[in-house]
């Protein structure tokens, strides 16, 4: 039932309406808050790497939609007739700074299987959504965002700056998903194909978890160079038209690919050692198919897993990787410009044509 709140100003929210077309700013009225909602004023967004193949066309979202999904907040309303706690079960309170996960299960929806609540039915996820009249507020290019009841939301410190902290939600969660599927780290060689902030927190995640050596792969020579500040022990500019043949790893334990690009995923097979396991999790656009050597995959006993989003405990991990290294790792320089909401044509632009790791929006 709908719960009375206090009445707060009309919020702005940037509606994507398409490729090619400008983002139009709208103004909206905050909705009646019904059961098991919380509502959350936006304070920053980093646009991910869906956002940007949204952006170009690669990938395909419903007519109008208020994007971004590496969102952290300040909680503006709560139900006050009971307590509420966060996934780690902290108590939380009005004014209190929370990052939540992509997604939330809708109630009486049973997920496919426990370690997979990001595959249920009917599921939402935040920056996806349609954007109504009624429902306006339900991604992160918005003043506010109104969290849907079963989304698995964190107290985080302040002291965690804003930058950093958006990026939990995504991209650190779903690396940390990425290691746990990919078993134990310590002792591997460990090779990462792409240097975005997937593959530069991946870098970093596995460092932390003790692998021997890593390498860090990427034909952005900019983007390869924050690799050294990372955790990386080499870095290779990826070879344009050339065999796997030609390349100096071919004994990873563990590959990682955050690219999608079927050449990389290729490459990244005939990288493995015996027994080795190729992890993707790039691969959320349209491609073409990878050609994998079937043989090779059975004579060397090799693994391919595939990833898409992340669990509830790789959401907490993520968190806990960020609270315990974001002072050792310059992850703050990551998100290279920043811009304000109003400024969201200008952001998509520069994040699509100079490609830099995040780009910024400070909401307030």
């Amino acid at each position: 039932m709908n719960q009375e709140i206090p009445q707060f100003p009309p919020g702005r929210a940037a509606l994507f309406e398409g490729a090619g077309k400008p983002f139009r700013m709208v103004d909206g009225i905050v909705p009646a808050i019904v059961e098991g909602e919380i509502l959350v004023r936006n304070c920053y967004t980093t646009l991910c790497g869906s956002d940007i193949h949204t952006f170009c066309g690669h990938r395909h979202e419903p007519g109008e939609v208020v994007l971004g999904h590496e969102i952290v907040g300040d909680i503006l309303w709560l139900p006050p007739e009971r307590e509420i706690t966060d996934f780690r079960g902290e108590p939380v309170k009005i004014g209190d700074r929370i990052t939540w996960s992509i997604f939330a299960v809708p109630p009486g929806v049973k997920a496919p299987r426990p370690d997979m609540p990001q595959k249920s039915e009917h599921l939402f996820k935040y920056g996806h959504a349609p954007a109504t009249k009624e429902d306006l507020f339900n991604g992160g290019l918005a003043d506010y965002c109104v969290l849907r009841p079963n989304t698995a939301f964190l107290k985080i410190s302040p002291e965690i700056p804003l930058k950093v902290a958006a990026t939990i939600s995504c991209a650190h969660a779903t690396v940390t998903g990425a290691l746990r599927i990919a078993g134990d780290i310590k002792g591997k060689n460990v090779l990462i194909f792409g240097a975005g902030l997937l593959g530069i927190s991946c870098a970093a995640m596995c460092r932390e978890a003790g692998a021997k050596w890593i390498g860090l792969i990427d034909n952005d020579e900019v983007r390869l160079a924050w690799g050294d500040k990372f955790g990386t022990d080499e870095l290779f500019t990826f070879p344009k038209d050339s065999g796997c043949a030609d390349f100096p790893w071919r004994n990873a334990d563990i590959v990682f690919d955050m690219t999608g690009h079927p050449e990389a995923m290729k490459a990244g097979i005939e990288s493995l050692a015996l027994g080795g396991c190729a992890v993707w999790i790039g691969a959320v656009f349209p491609a073409a198919p990878v050609p994998v050597d079937a043989q090779r995959i059975v004579r060397h006993v090799l693994e391919i897993k595939g990833l898409h989003n992340y669990n509830y405990d790789d959401f907490v991990n993520a968190a806990v990787f960020i609270e315990n290294n974001y002072r050792k790792y310059p992850f703050e320089d990551l998100v290279e410009k920043e811009f304000m909401l109003d400024e969201v044509e200008k952001a998509f632009i520069y994040a699509s044509e100079r490609k830099p790791v995040r780009v910024g929006i400070l909401i307030s």
